[in-house]
């Protein structure tokens, strides 16, 4: 499972570690939505992953801070 291999890398991050993984991956959503806007992305089940993926960083520091 990719997923999860994925959300155990997560975890084992520190809290600026996973704010600068948001900050990046904030980044590449707006990039892949200007291409988008622009007809120049291919792959646009590639924004849901990113939106996915943006959740689930959030989600993490949410849970290391309330612990």
């Amino acid at each position: 499972m990719k997923t999860d291999k994925y959300i155990k890398d997560l975890r084992a991050k520190t809290e600026t570690e996973l704010k600068g993984d948001l900050v990046a991956a904030k980044k590449e959503l707006f990039n892949l939505r200007f291409q988008n806007a622009t007809n120049q992305l291919d792959n646009t089940g590639r924004i849901k992953e990113v939106r996915k993926n943006i959740a689930r960083i959030q989600t993490i520091i949410t849970e290391k801070a309330n612990a």
